[in-house]
């Protein structure tokens, strides 16, 4: 594969020809002119419908006349010397030579380099069959190669062209249609049922369902009605909707997404750089063998064979075709990651370090539990908690009120209202003295606490309650834990993977959660700082971390941490310091993202590990005269194909696109 090729998969948004984003006066780019715009959607479509060009095609054929020609013998005026075979080997090869001397000039030494020496070096001893036939080789190789970098080029494509271009806008109450690069902020923009919404802004007029897991992460539709927000890059499914446009092109969360992902893409993993410079070093390699197999054998078809047999083109475009398609992959499967640097982190992590709230759990209490005292009623004791509670701020008063109110108990304003700060609040109720906390506020108004209601629970909130005196039960509370956690936790332990539960809340209520999760480690009572230390305390030891958070608490860690994965749900603060953003909040895409980044890790490994052992006993067999050069050509080019098909196993398939399953 060529130079340019290979810079085309390191630099795909930057080379790419594709369409617009839609951009409004708020869009970071520069203007463009109608004439551009219409000029690059023509070229786009035009690299869609064709996966090479024809002037290749007719190259490809015209080295395989000149072979065919050569070896039937069909014009050979001259013992020595072949014109359709000359012709063919000027023509034909004319773009390997040139890419050739490119490198040269630049100081580099590319496969380009060695196989031009190869076929001027057939061609000079007369053989010009087998130059023709390992150009021949050379060119389809290449092709072939297209094809495939097209489909990884693809991925960041299916993302450009998923937004609609062509948008229903209101304006003086006439409805028109407009580019959607045209829309300008405040526009009131029209989407009927099945279509794409453009633009980040608020409902308002309308009602309907909508699709934005491509966006949030959520599985089922949302409704929404007037004055809820939507996000460019969901679907409306079910009525029309009208919406006040307030993000427009690359400021909505859509196109942050895309930006995201063009930054990964642009981006080159330390692998990268390792599998081009092992690429040249083989170039030496293989020029000084072959020298040394002139030396030893003064064999010249041998030497040549040496030359072909040698390559890295299969490392060389593999390895960034598989950063490439692992980066659109993880996309499809909701997490952005921010470069290939971090997608090669992640293959190599061996600590996984947890947030809890937001990450493990929901953040919101629950009442899990009832549970009345001997001779109590279960109703009966709600009902006075929730009465008790009415004035409270505490976010457990408030969850004790809101479940009581969804049983549809019956509540009663307290007749006063007290809060002792670290123990509870009493009140009173129909002239009775309700008391409702922990163990020391009973405790301290001498309410004997059976042995059954204590300390039960582990990792929740026990909210004793008692009137006039008498302990009516306890209320469990706790945060909730999400349902995917524990599967996604499985999954990271299959891996191999150590885990680690950080948390600023308490013992009790971390050994609760990493339990429940199947947690070995954890470590509670923590501030910011405290977690911070302890990834850096990790790091040190020699491990691999990846911290998963979605807190501004969480950034610190983030930060210190090798890779760090924010939940998409989470703070400005903690997307931004993360270097994976997970759409959502589905732990199952971190653990899916894992199982990509290590499997992208052992395909590249592999091609390294292939190369190296193909070239070994093939310039070893060349060297002892067992390899003919058309046989060598053949080995080459087949070993660098299956090294770059092995990489595009990581590609998204092309069905639905990258696009198609955010």
């Amino acid at each position: 594969m060529g130079t340019e090729e290979r810079a085309s998969l390191l630099e795909v948004a930057q080379e790419a020809p594709r369409p617009p984003l839609p951009s409004g006066p708020a869009a970071d780019r520069a203007p463009e002119t109608e004439a551009q715009r219409v000029a690059g959607e023509h070229e786009y479509a035009a690299e869609h419908q064709h996966a090479f060009h024809w002037p290749e095609m007719l190259r490809i054929a015209l080295v395989a006349i000149a072979a065919a020609a050569v070896w039937w013998r069909l014009w050979e005026p001259f013992p020595a010397v072949s014109p359709i075979g000359a012709l063919g080997l000027a023509v034909g090869g004319w773009p390997i030579y040139r890419e050739a001397l490119e490198n040269l000039f630049a100081r580099r030494m590319t496969m380009e380099l060695s196989m031009s020496i190869a076929i001027l070096a057939a061609a000079a001893i007369s053989e010009f069959f087998t130059a023709l036939v390992i150009t021949l080789f050379v060119l389809v190789a290449e092709v072939l190669e297209h094809m495939t970098v097209s489909r990884g080029r693809g991925a960041i494509r299916d993302l450009l062209d998923f937004l609609p271009r062509a948008v229903s806008v209101r304006r003086a109450n006439v409805v028109t249609q407009v580019d959607a690069e045209n829309l300008a902020v405040g526009d009131a923009v029209l989407v009927n049922p099945g279509g794409r919404i453009p633009v980040d802004g608020t409902v308002i007029s309308g009602h309907s369902f909508v699709d934005q897991a491509r966006i949030t992460g959520e599985s089922l539709p949302i409704e929404k009605t007037v004055g809820a927000r939507v996000f460019a890059g969901s679907i409306n499914q079910s009525g029309a909707l009208e919406i006040r446009a307030e993000r427009l092109g690359r400021d909505t969360s859509y196109g942050k997404i895309i930006e995201a992902v063009e930054e990964a893409e642009r981006s080159r993993a330390p692998v990268q750089r390792l599998a081009d410079r092992f690429a040249g070093y083989l170039v030496y390699f293989a020029l000084a063998a072959a020298a040394l197999t002139y030396l030893l054998t003064h064999n010249v078809r041998s030497t040549i064979s040496v030359v072909i047999v040698a390559g890295a083109c299969g490392i060389a475009a593999g390895t960034p075709l598989a950063i490439l398609g692992a980066i659109g992959r993880a996309a499809r499967a909701g997490a952005i990651v921010k470069g290939g640097l971090y997608l090669e982190q992640l293959g190599k992590v061996d600590t996984v370090v947890l947030d809890k709230t937001g990450t493990l759990t929901f953040g919101r209490p629950e009442v899990r539990a009832v549970c009345a005292a001997q001779g109590a009623d279960e109703e009966f004791l709600l009902a006075t908690a929730a009465s008790a509670e009415l004035r409270s701020e505490h976010p457990l008063g408030k969850t004790i009120v809101a479940y009581a109110q969804a049983r549809g108990c019956v509540l009663k304003e307290p007749e006063r209202f007290g809060y002792t700060p670290g123990l509870g609040i009493d009140a009173v109720l129909d002239a009775d003295l309700v008391l409702i906390g922990n163990q020391a506020l009973l405790r301290a108004h001498d309410i004997v606490l059976p042995a059954e209601l204590v300390a039960r629970h582990s990792g929740a909130s026990e909210v004793f309650v008692a009137r006039a005196g008498r302990l009516l039960g306890v209320i469990i509370i706790a945060d909730t834990t999400r349902p995917e956690a524990r599967q996604a936790i499985d999954t990271i332990h299959r891996m191999g993977l150590r885990t680690l539960l950080l948390t600023g809340d308490s013992r009790i209520v971390a050994e609760g959660i990493a339990h429940e999760l199947g947690i070995s480690e954890f470590a509670a009572d923590l501030l910011p700082d405290d977690k911070q230390v302890r990834v850096r305390q990790l790091v040190a030891q020699g491990r691999t971390v990846a911290m998963v958070g979605d807190g501004i608490n969480d950034a610190p860690a983030l930060i210190e941490a090798q890779v760090g994965v924010a939940m998409g749900s989470g703070t400005d603060v903690a997307r931004e310091s993360a270097d994976v953003v997970l759409l959502g909040n589905d732990l199952l895409k971190f653990s899916q993202t894992l199982a990509i980044a290590r499997r992208t890790r052992r395909i590249i490994w592999a091609n390294f590990a292939g190369t190296i052992g193909v070239d070994t006993v093939g310039i070893a067999l060349a060297a002892f005269g067992l390899l003919n050069p058309l046989l060598a050509a053949f080995i080459h080019v087949a070993s660098e194909l299956a090294f770059i098909l092995n990489s595009a196993r990581l590609l998204p398939p092309r069905t639905g696109g990258v696009a198609g399953r955010f």
